[in-house]
């Protein structure tokens, strides 16, 4: 009994292992290599360190479900900043002040092509 139950262990902790990095892990590999890359074209060695420990912290921990979820958070917070930056805008709109309502329009047109982007980008 107890061999079996080790021999289970071992291969549910072994399976994790035996698992291909999904499309997203792989796509999120490339680029961080190409990051380094560049890093290492222009001379920056603490860009590569720190795109190195990203990359293996990407090697050993990565799975899609994980880079949906947190892609979904991020979508979920620029959302909340729209919605400020257009209660923003609405009160400089009440309150009359060009300049302000200008100002205001500015960061929401820029708040919204970050969500764009985000909402386009894979992960």
């Amino acid at each position: 009994m107890k061999f079996r139950t080790s021999l289970f262990l071992a291969l549910v902790s072994l399976s994790g292992f035996a698992q291909a990095a999904g499309p997203l892990c792989m796509q999120k590999e490339k680029t961080i290599e190409q990051e380094i890359a560049a890093a290492k074209q222009h001379d920056n060695q603490r860009r590569v360190n720190g795109l190195e420990r990203a990359l293996t912290e990407v090697q050993a921990n990565c799975s899609d479900e994980k880079l949906k979820a947190a892609h979904q958070e991020n979508i979920n917070a620029k959302q909340h900043e729209v919605a400020e930056r257009e209660q923003d805008l609405k009160d400089a709109q009440e309150d009359g002040d060009k300049e302000k309502i200008a100002k205001r329009q500015r960061k929401l047109q820029e708040e919204r092509e970050e969500l764009k982007a985000l909402q386009s980008a894979p992960y």
